[in-house]
């Protein structure tokens, strides 16, 4: 897919990384190579072991490439420069940042300082992201007893708080009801339009997709098998639904 004249977010050639599993090298990405411009909002889909969350590892520095050129937001990410990582975040729907026997409103103050945000705008991010996400009466209850939807709604504060120019989103809606599901994307979709962040987003989930994402890269065991308007791979399937598109796909 051809962008001109445009800055990019994340630049990736020939990206490589294999796991040792069982005295055998098993490839989870090979060869990727792909540019996400700045602001966009990329839908990353592929069945499970596809080599998804191995990239956004690679992407955010969890994991260092064995082949291959990455450069995020104009860094290395394997280095884990505090400057880069003061501008990234990672939001998993299934792990938690969260502390589960203390209030949300303990993990929103330590990552305040983490993120060395001053008082009046973590006040006023936190007020919008509790106001659109309608949790104030949640901010003081231990994490255990909120529910899995209430949970996530906590994990997307916590990650949002410092504005990070460029989100990785794993499954954001895992395990939510529908309702849930809906208002996750509705916030997801307003806060991508008011601070214009760069996200990847990856789903089984394809309303997820659906809603929030013009572009779409399809990833099946390591590759890639399509890059594009998400427009253009369901208008060349027509009558048939986006979950049938992406399972033929990739089981042809």
């Amino acid at each position: 897919m051809l962008y001109l004249s445009m800055k990019y977010a994340i630049t990736v050639k020939g990206l490589r990384k294999t796991f040792n599993v069982a005295k055998k090298n098993v490839v989870a990405v090979n060869d990727l190579s792909f540019n996400v411009p700045e602001g966009e909002l990329v839908g990353f889909i592929g069945k499970n072991g596809a080599g998804k969350t191995t990239t956004l590892k690679c992407l955010s520095g969890l994991l260092v490439p064995d082949k291959g050129d990455v450069e995020v937001l104009g860094y290395i990410p394997s280095e884990r420069n505090y400057d880069f990582l003061q501008k990234i975040s990672m939001v998993m729907g299934n792990r938690s940042q969260l502390w589960w026997e203390l209030p949300a409103n303990e993990t929103f103050l330590l990552n305040k300082e983490i993120y060395q945000i001053d008082d009046i705008k973590y006040k006023n991010i936190l007020n919008e992201m509790v106001r659109r996400l309608d949790i104030k009466d949640l901010l003081d209850i231990p994490v255990m007893k909120l529910s899995l939807g209430e949970r996530m709604k906590c994990e997307l504060i916590a990650s949002l708080l410092h504005t990070p120019e460029l989100i990785f989103l794993d499954e954001p809606t895992l395990g939510l009801d529908v309702i849930s599901q809906k208002n996750l994307r509705d916030f997801l979709a307003e806060y991508h339009q008011n601070y214009h962040s760069t996200i990847i987003l990856t789903s089984h989930n394809m309303e997820d997709i659906k809603d929030l994402c013009k572009r779409v890269i399809v990833i099946d065991s390591g590759s890639i098998l399509y890059d594009g308007e998400l427009t253009t791979l369901t208008s060349k399937f027509p009558g048939v639904s986006l979950e049938e598109v992406v399972r033929n796909m990739l089981v042809s």
